[in-house]
């Protein structure tokens, strides 16, 4: 079958990811409604409503913005960062509720997202490369809280932007790459890690290929604008260097520490009566922290390796929510493709069998997530 698919990869790599993330939200309406909760409702759940507050009434009219003590806060709706919001707000001008437009944008990220993939996939095996890349559109739509790339959320847009932007490092498509990393600094947080890893190659190319220097100087300069530039903006609004760090520990409790949190939850849970849920967040971690080694071991391209263990050392690293660490790692896509190669060299049963395991676990720990645990998203 896989084979068979590999034939169209980009829209068969698209059908893939939809046909995943539908079976994933199924489930969780089913889930949802055995405890009288709404589809709507947890698909807009917790940021998702900070999302669209932010996409109707922008940031200076947000009503109602509270800190983590539930004292008012009126800098709060600046820990969200921009892109996503006035994408959502661009839609619904074709006349779509707020709700749908959120939903819509990750929908469309997450297609733009799988056809990516399929170029990583050439890039890391050239021999089985359209088959590796729709192992890895399966893996990573059907991961472990990948419910996040169907929701109101910037998961799908900064995943989106993360893929294509290490495509365009791998390819040498330096305008690609730099645009790229520019949009997902305007998107979330973790931008900085991949800035990070399209700047040092960028200037490697510099000093080292005289004709690509010009493209790839223009990459340097315009991959940190967007998190820089968002990170200046909220500087310049809260009157700090470090504002944007403020308002995150003011308003979620949450800073970087260096892992202690995270050490200190880990062998909480290893060592207590922990709920079978709880246990399988540490062990799912863990995996990802192992398959991080896999890859940098093995020869997965260093720009790949780079970016993944940056992702999961920053979200390790952070403190604050450590039931939602599964979310967090998310954009560390580059962990499963060591999985992702063995399953290509494997008969197509036994990829497609493992692959539709992985996806069942990712679905219902997804669903689980959203309707038995409070803080897990």
């Amino acid at each position: 079958m896989l084979d068979r698919l590999a034939g169209a990869p980009y829209p068969k790599a698209i059908l893939l990811y939809l046909v995943i993330r539908t079976a994933s939200v199924q489930l969780l309406d089913l889930l949802a409604s055995r405890r009288g909760m709404t589809l709507t409702d947890r698909l807009t759940a917790w940021d998702g409503q900070w999302y669209l507050r932010l996409a109707v009434h922008g940031y200076a009219d947000l009503p109602g913005t509270l800190d983590a003590a539930r004292q008012p806060y009126s800098d709060a709706p600046m820990a969200f960062f921009p892109l996503y919001p006035k994408l959502v707000g661009m839609v619904m001008w074709l006349g779509l509720d707020v709700v749908v437009a959120a939903l819509t944008v990750s929908m469309l990220a997450g297609s733009v997202l799988a056809c990516g993939l399929i170029r990583i996939g050439r890039a890391v095996s050239s021999a089985r490369g359209d088959r590796t890349g729709l192992l890895l559109v399966a893996l990573w739509a059907g991961a472990p809280m990948a419910i996040a790339f169907s929701m109101a959320y910037t998961e799908a847009l900064f995943c989106a932007f993360a893929v294509w932007a290490l495509v365009g490092v791998l390819e040498r498509r330096w305008w690609l790459a730099g645009l790229c990393a520019f949009g997902a600094g305007l998107s979330r947080s973790t931008a900085v890690v991949l800035v990070a890893v399209v700047v040092v190659a960028a200037l490697i190319a510099v000093f080292r290929r005289a004709d690509e220097r010009w493209p790839a100087l223009a990459a340097v300069v315009v991959a940190p604008l967007g998190v820089v530039g968002y990170l200046g903006f909220v500087a310049y609004r809260t009157g700090s260097w470090t504002g944007w760090q403020d308002i995150e520990l003011r308003g979620w409790n949450t800073e970087f520490d260096f892992g202690v949190e995270t050490w200190e939850s880990m062998l909480a849970r290893l060592t207590a009566d922990e709920s079978v849920f709880s246990t399988l967040t540490v062990l799912l971690l863990l995996g990802a922290v192992a398959l991080a080694v896999v890859a940098a071991v093995s020869r997965v391209p260093w720009p790949l390796t780079l970016y993944g263990v940056g992702v999961l050392a920053l979200a390790i690293g952070t403190r604050g929510l450590p039931d939602a660490k599964m979310r967090f790692i998310l954009p560390a896509f580059p962990v499963l493709i060591p999985i992702a190669i063995g399953l290509a060299k494997r008969r197509t049963g036994t990829a497609v069998a493992a692959a539709v395991a992985w996806v069942v676990l990712g679905a219902w720990f997804s669903a689980h997530a959203l309707t038995a645990w409070r803080y897990a998203i």
